[in-house]
């Protein structure tokens, strides 16, 4: 045997496809990447952009929507009132608008008992008030309507079934929620509480948010479910889901004599499927409280109403189709992080879904500990690196920017994983909880500068650099590390490292805290290194001599890296082994590997019974890429199909050997 080293020096990283099997199986059947594209799927009319209203009217203030729906399945339409009620930011306010498709027809606007003048047109509804109102005062209006709702954006108002049976449901996130009732739709204006009033034929059940009051028998062949939403609510956040639903409960005990209930509204056919799924909601709400603080709606409820989409966080109703564990965390997750905080504008859409996305990880790690953790971030972060644009959208009027699954939701988790490694845990927790109970955003709308104000706050840390470049800046930055060292004495030795960035569009460069491990024979040291420059310099002193080298050892940064060892010479990133060239081979043949870290190696041979039929290798060998030329005639192998196997702590890999002789 000879072996050839090529390179040494270490760097960890996890092996991304390891963990590929209990991801899917946190997603249900499929893949975490189904289920974030499936949320931004099924669109079927795009959005014109010269057609968003956005940010809706600022003249005025909503505090009150009911929505009174009387929804017909056969034929397809509704006719409904919607009561706004709203108080005047402006003096001499005599009129405003409402964001509303003109696919639906207006039939009058009252106020006071009086029927008020107005324009339709271009999806916006301008009424014209009787009187005119000063700063502060107070007006409401109701709208009469009725038509059949446009399918657009991720649904809006969907007339819908499953086996064979009727279903209508709404998804209104982003702007969908003008397609089917009059209202200023834009995430920052809260009502202060809500009604909605569903009637539909008596074999049905309507489902919405809050607490359910009362269920009117109308003596002609329907029924009215009256729901009463008592908390702040943003209008894409109202939903209405209709069908012949099972109707199970259970119940979420916050205390010892107090409980809320935990209603579920799931389809007859498949509800003996998911019920198991369904009783894990309590014990998920309990490791979200412990971690953000009490769940925010306690008065009412949680609950599912399932429809065709994955998931979508409706307040205190999530609509669900997809019962795996991951997503009914991410959506219950969204009642702190989307419902009881909501991004102010769809600018700032990671508040909501990076949140909801990394705690899906806080909660693996939970119940599952530190590994299920590690690897679900090392995932996000892969998908994070394709993330094009910055995590703040520019493109506001683009459904698929705003939410994009790379950049909104895996890379936007990504940046609350590396804020916590610059925190440390302690403060990080403290910071969450923080946010959550924030007077000036709980209840109420935030923006990325609210959550870095808390955060800066909690820490006592300037965190400007941290949101600037990661929130309004693009990619993530190239690491080019060297090191080397020598004597000073005494067992002490210098060790100078270098940490070089390729040049980024914006930031040019990243400015982060960054770690570095260095191991001898007496032990292994971690040093904090605060990196500000393209090119920096640091030096620091170790007893023992160095044998390894880790940069970022944690993975508590979004990077690319590349590492020379004191020689000049580029060590792998992870653990690999290329296939034996030539192969078939006749008499020698040359076995190529690398290992990131300094590791006990053994490379065995196997024949197709998987006995071992030679020990290749066996020793505790440096970081570094290796060759090993392999004669059959030292081993005494005979024509034949085998399996060479490459085993350290942290790798498994196999090859096939054809000898022909």
């Amino acid at each position: 045997m000879q072996l050839i080293r090529v390179l040494l020096i270490c760097f960890c990283l996890s092996p991304f496809l390891s963990a590929q099997q209990q991801i899917n199986d946190f997603y249900g059947n499929g893949d975490m990447d189904s289920f974030i594209e499936k949320e931004i799927a099924g669109r079927q009319n795009s959005f014109n952009i010269n057609k968003v209203l956005y940010p809706g009217d600022p003249s005025f203030d909503v505090t009150y929507y009911k929505l009174d729906i009387n929804a017909s399945y056969s034929p397809a339409n509704i006719t409904a009132n919607v009561t706004i009620s709203g108080k005047s930011l402006t003096d001499s306010f005599s009129h405003f608008f409402l964001d509303f498709t003109n696919v639906l027809i207006v039939d009058s606007i009252i106020s006071n008992g009086k029927t008020l003048l107005f324009v339709h047109t271009d999806s916006e509804l301008e009424i014209y008030l009787d009187d005119t109102l000063q700063t502060g005062d107070l007006f409401s209006v109701v709208v009469y309507y009725h038509g059949k709702p446009e399918v657009t954006g991720l649904g809006s108002f969907v007339f819908d079934s499953h086996n064979g049976e009727p279903v209508i449901w709404t998804l209104s996130e982003p702007y969908g929620a003008k397609d089917w009732w009059p209202c200023k739709d834009t995430p920052g204006d809260k009502s202060d509480s809500s009604d909605v009033w569903i009637t539909c034929d008596e074999t049905l059940t309507g489902v919405s948010n809050g607490i359910l009051q009362e269920i009117k028998n109308n003596n002609d062949g329907t029924h009215t479910f009256k729901w009463k939403n008592s908390y702040p609510i943003s209008p894409y956040l109202i939903s209405v889901t209709i069908s012949n639903y099972k109707h199970y409960t259970t119940y979420f005990a916050y205390s010892e004599k107090d409980s809320m209930p935990i209603e579920h509204y799931i389809y007859p056919e498949v509800f003996d499927s998911v019920k198991t799924q369904l009783d894990k909601t309590s014990s998920m709400i309990k490791v979200l409280s412990e971690l953000f603080g009490e769940y925010p709606f306690i008065k009412e409820k949680y609950g599912h109403a399932q429809f065709r989409r994955g998931g979508m966080e409706h307040q205190t109703i999530t609509s669900i189709g997809n019962f795996s564990d991951g997503v009914i965390v991410h959506e219950l997750s969204h009642q702190w992080f989307g419902d009881k905080i909501t991004c102010k504008d769809w600018r700032h859409i990671w508040l909501n879904e990076g949140f909801a996305t990394y705690s899906e990880a806080l909660y693996l790690e939970k119940t599952e500990g530190k590994y299920a953790y590690t690897e679900l971030i090392n995932y996000h972060m892969e998908r994070a690196k394709k993330a094009e644009g910055s995590i703040y959208v520019k493109n506001y009027e683009n459904t698929d920017e705003i939410l994009s699954g790379l950049r909104s939701y895996s890379k936007g988790g990504t940046i609350l994983h590396m804020l916590r490694g610059i925190t440390g845990d302690s403060l990080f927790f403290k910071t969450l909880k923080n946010y959550v109970s924030d007077s000036e955003v709980a209840y109420n709308a935030a923006t990325t500068e609210d959550f870095q104000r808390v955060a800066e706050y909690t820490t006592g840390m300037s965190l400007d650099y941290f949101f600037n470049e990661w929130i309004y800046g693009e990619n993530f930055p190239k690491y080019y590390i060297s090191w080397k060292y020598s004597t000073s004495g005494n067992n002490i030795y210098k060790v100078d490292v270098n940490i070089s960035q390729s040049d980024n569009s914006y930031p040019r460069f990243f400015t982060m805290p960054v770690q570095i491990k260095i191991g001898t024979n007496e032990s292994d040291t971690t040093f904090t290194l605060f990196n500000y420059m393209q090119k920096q310099d640091f030096t620091v002193y170790i007893k023992g001599e160095p044998a390894s080298f880790k940069f970022d050892p944690d993975n508590l940064i979004l990077k690319d890296v590349s590492i020379y060892d004191p020689a000049g010479f580029l060590i792998p990133a992870q653990y690999y082994m290329n296939q034996n060239y030539p192969n078939p081979f006749n008499g020698t043949t040359r076995i190529s590997f690398g290992i990131p870290e300094r590791s006990n190696v053994q490379i065995n041979i196997y024949n197709i019974l998987g006995r071992r039929v030679a020990a290749v290798i066996n020793e505790d060998i440096f970081a570094g890429r290796y060759n090993i030329d392999l004669n059959s005639q030292l081993y005494n192998l005979s024509s034949g199909v085998y399996i060479i196997r490459l085993e350290a702590p942290h790798a498994n890999i196999s090859r096939k050997l054809i000898l022909l002789k």
